[in-house]
């Protein structure tokens, strides 16, 4: 492996990593040399994901954490620091997004749910995450953005919201700690056949658009993000920051 990409010695805590993009990132990572950080909100599939990445020969630990709690991510930060004394690299993916339509239909309580968990939950992990990275020597952070952050959108726009208010942080981030050898990026998904985007690629209309328009012709995977996850956070990218990559098959540019 080039040494670009190799995490050796690396500490990696990805949240909302026991499904889809964020499980491919921790696979990808532990791969590339990393000790990861398995998270979600229940704790059985966090111990599934990790024994199964233990069972390939890398390091992880399993802490369940609600990202919605500050509480739950003081707890997830204390638990990894007690595990492997450091973070190199923080990846931000866990959000949710409740509402499926226009909207004008969205409850005051789904509004608050979808930017509170997507947005201060970032927030907040950052916040605490960053001064031990900067004491540390620097680091690496990753936001998972969405393109529906980047246009209009009729069925999830609360969510595109929160993504555009995610890689705006990034933005923020990359600027105020820079200067502290720390990098902060964001990924903009398209549409990413996994459980979280289950309305969108089973929505025949929409799957049809992705399938016959994007260039690439098909449905992106998530190990295609975590490709560009693994990118950012290793050495292969140490010029940039505060980008938001987009990594949508080419469906943006139709």
């Amino acid at each position: 492996m080039s040494k670009l990409f190799d995490l050796t010695g690396k500490v990696a805590l990805i949240t909302g990593s026991t499904r889809g993009i964020g499980k491919a990132i921790a696979e990808e990572m532990a791969r590339a040399g990393a000790k990861v950080v398995i998270s979600s909100r229940k704790p059985e599939p966090c111990h599934e994901v990790c024994e199964a990445i233990k069972a390939e020969g890398h390091e992880a630990i399993a802490v369940p954490c609600n990202v919605g709690s500050k509480d739950d991510l003081m707890n997830l930060v204390d638990e990894t620091l007690a595990a492997f004394g450091k973070i190199d690299i923080l990846v931000c993916n866990a959000a949710t997004n409740p509402v499926y339509g226009p909207t004008a239909e969205v409850s005051d309580e789904a509004w608050d749910k979808i930017l509170d968990t997507n947005v201060k939950g970032t927030f907040w992990l950052c916040n605490r995450v960053l001064p031990i990275m900067a004491e540390n020597g620097g680091g690496n952070v990753v936001i998972i953005s969405s393109i529906a952050g980047l246009r209009g959108n009729t069925v999830i726009g609360t969510y595109g919201v929160s993504k555009a208010a995610e890689a705006a942080l990034a933005r923020n981030l990359a600027v105020e700690w820079g200067p502290k050898n720390i990098r902060v990026n964001a990924i903009a998904p398209g549409l990413v056949r996994t459980d979280f985007a289950k309305a969108l690629v089973e929505d025949p209309v929409r799957r049809q658009r992705a399938e016959e328009r994007t260039p690439v012709r098909r449905i992106g995977d998530p190990v295609d993000i975590a490709g560009v996850a693994l990118f950012l956070s290793s050495a292969g990218s140490a010029y940039v920051t505060g980008q938001t990559i987009v990594a949508d098959g080419g469906e943006t540019i139709c």
